[in-house]
């Protein structure tokens, strides 16, 4: 079972301005329930209360359907906002000036399953969450159209809010929570584009279609983190300020977040970098369906 936000068409790439980057770097642990960018280090350094967690920043990049299939995004229930007014929007600081970027308000949503849920969606839900090599076992991966791909970095960790935005973990919050949060960095044979796969697990199913819900009307805002390329995995770090495109599936209790790029920033070959940040989302989503459905 899966549901999408997919939109009719694809608009240009709209960069944004540089943001500030998020955490500090991290050792990559060996711990069993966290590893990778997101596993705690000895001593870690505070961060800024508006900065986001984990080592991976959350690259400004946009979203390349204009549509939204709001249905869809909530899994045939309901999603009901109850904000008021519009979000405050950050000024830009002036050449040489320095300014602090606070957070809007999250706005309270919920979400409700539609009324046709399968009868087996209970026991579905209490299985274990997926884990990491269940939703991305592989590390060569051959697509069936033959496109190959390399999985560079793999993060894990039961922590979800060191992954994500902060306005997305106050969401996930609203809910009963996250169980875990997985990223890979998968990189294409020409080693040219960097696409983040990021698997968001709830305890619920409604916590799942909310957020799926409020990422498809709003990206940027409510987005996963990704990957930095690890040292000696011959990648550059993507610029700041950089395009790029973002996706994202809902299963039955997970949401696939992809964000795409080219390594070296590039505006152009817009349609080649959403074919790989689609690919990839797809394969990934499958691997999850294929064990939370069993």
């Amino acid at each position: 079972m899966t549901h999408d936000d997919q939109g009719p068409s694809h608009g240009q790439y709209i960069p944004r301005g540089p943001q500030p980057p998020y955490g500090q770097p991290q050792p990559y642990g060996q711990q069993p329930e966290q590893y990778g960018p997101y596993a705690p280090s000895a001593a870690p350094a505070p961060r800024p209360a508006e900065q986001h967690r984990g080592r991976g920043r959350i690259r400004p990049a946009v979203l390349a359907a204009t549509g939204v299939v709001l249905a869809a995004a909530v899994a045939g229930g309901a999603l009901m906002y109850t904000g008021g007014g519009d979000a405050p929007t950050a000024s830009s600081a002036a050449p040489g000036t320095s300014a602090t970027v606070t957070p809007a308000a999250v706005p309270s949503v919920t979400g409700s399953l539609p009324s046709d849920a399968p009868s087996a969606l209970a026991s579905l839900l209490a299985r274990p969450v997926v884990r990491p090599e269940q939703a991305f076992p592989e590390s060569a991966v051959r697509l069936d159209d033959g496109s190959r791909y390399e999985r560079v970095d793999l993060a894990t960790t039961t922590d979800c809010a060191r992954g994500m935005s902060q306005e997305l973990a106050a969401l996930a919050d609203q809910g009963e929570g996250c169980s875990r949060l997985t990223t890979a960095l998968f990189t294409d044979a020409e080693r040219r584009s960097q696409v983040s796969v990021t698997v968001v697990s709830f305890v619920r199913a409604e916590d799942a279609g909310t957020v799926l819900g409020m990422a498809s009307m709003d990206p940027v805002t409510y987005q996963t983190v990704s990957l930095d390329p690890p040292p000696g995995a011959g990648l550059p770090t993507v610029p700041p300020g950089s395009p790029g495109v973002f996706r994202r599936l809902m299963t039955v209790r997970s949401v696939v977040f992809a964000n795409g790029q080219w390594g070296d920033g590039s505006e152009t070959g817009e349609a080649d970098l959403t074919r790989q940040t689609e690919d990839l989302l797809q394969y990934v989503n499958d691997n999850v369906v294929a064990y939370e459905e069993g």
